[in-house]
């Protein structure tokens, strides 16, 4: 027989949750800022505004926030987090994809790729830190 400690997670504690939400807006930012640099070598223009650092770890910021947000709101309501964020995180990604369309009606297709790279980076990154400070527990 198991003990409850073996199959329910580990809880952290809030300065270690933190600590995760920030390494994965440090590393989003960083991975953000290659994409661009990438970008911007493979011909998207200087002033293409969301490729500017400003525009991109701001947005980065938020989404890594909302997206904690959202993993502990599941996590601590939902019977089943991991059966229920395996389609969510994918749709909420795809979801963040649509203001970036609307940026091809400029013209520019590079910037725009490199727009929906940085959302799939961020998402990848942040998911596997959420992982790490805010475990997902068997079903309750």
């Amino acid at each position: 027989m198991s003990s409850v400690s073996q199959t329910l997670p580990a809880r952290r504690g809030p300065l270690v949750v933190a600590g995760g939400v920030v390494v994965a807006i440090l590393l989003s930012s960083v991975a953000n800022a290659l994409i661009a640099v990438l970008a911007h070598a493979l011909g998207a223009p200087d002033d293409f505004d969301p490729l500017k650092a400003s525009s991109y770890i701001f947005l980065t910021v938020l989404g890594v926030l909302a997206g904690s947000a959202g993993w502990a709101l599941v996590r601590r309501f939902s019977r089943d987090p991991e059966r229920l964020l395996r389609p969510l995180v994918p749709s909420v990604v795809v979801v963040s994809f649509v203001p970036d369309f609307f940026k091809f009606e400029d013209g520019e297709v590079t910037g725009v790729v490199a727009l929906l790279l940085m959302h799939v980076a961020v998402a990848v990154l942040a998911v596997s830190a959420y992982r790490k400070v805010m475990p997902l527990g068997p079903v309750r």
